[in-house]
């Protein structure tokens, strides 16, 4: 029987690359990763970019995956990243002060769930002036894996939903093969 390997994790998007390349992640900013996922590929990436003059919030709503990301900080000797549970559907509701980040992501979030104008919301209100959001998600149309094309949300209708909180699209690009990527600029 022929098997063959389905990519996942590292191998669908290179955090490195997007966070350096795209987002300008530097040493010393201060980041949140909402939605942050069990792996936490990009919430660890920050951690090492930004560096012990950083602080990366690695935020989700699921328990377990916040103690997976510690457990991987540590083997890490990472001491930069701080775990918050919260559910991003309600505006508020994050422990993160208001205009507190540089840098927000949102990756692979908003097509699993139901109220992406309030998570989206609520990012925006973390973010500083001139500080940047992240959005990686599912290109349209129909794929060997991911979801289905029904749950994706367009670039464009991000772009819409985003431009009430006070972003402003300054760059779009290919995030992988099967996902594009956003930047926005708070203003």
């Amino acid at each position: 029987m022929f098997h063959s390997k389905v990519p996942g994790g590292n191998e669908l998007l290179n955090p490195e690359k997007i966070l350096k390349d795209e987002l300008g992640l530097t040493s010393g900013a201060y980041v949140g990763d909402f939605g942050c996922g069990g792996a936490g590929y990009f919430a660890i990436q920050a951690g090492k970019i930004v560096g012990d003059s950083g602080l990366v919030y690695a935020v989700d709503i699921l328990q377990p995956v916040l103690k997976n990301i510690e457990s991987r900080a540590k083997e890490l000797n990472l001491n930069n990243i701080k775990l918050v549970w919260s559910n991003l559907e309600k505006f508020g509701a994050c422990k993160i002060n208001n205009e507190s980040l540089d840098f927000g992501l949102i990756i692979n979030v908003l097509f699993q769930n139901k109220d992406k104008k309030t998570i989206l919301k609520e990012v925006a209100r973390m973010i500083k002036p001139l500080g940047k959001l992240l959005v990686v998600d599912w290109k349209e149309g129909r794929f060997p894996l991911g979801p289905r094309p029904d749950d994706k949300l367009s670039a464009e209708a991000i772009v819409t939903l985003t431009n009430e909180f006070g972003l402003k699209l300054a760059k779009k690009f290919e995030a992988g093969q099967y996902h594009y990527g956003l930047v926005f600029e708070k203003f």
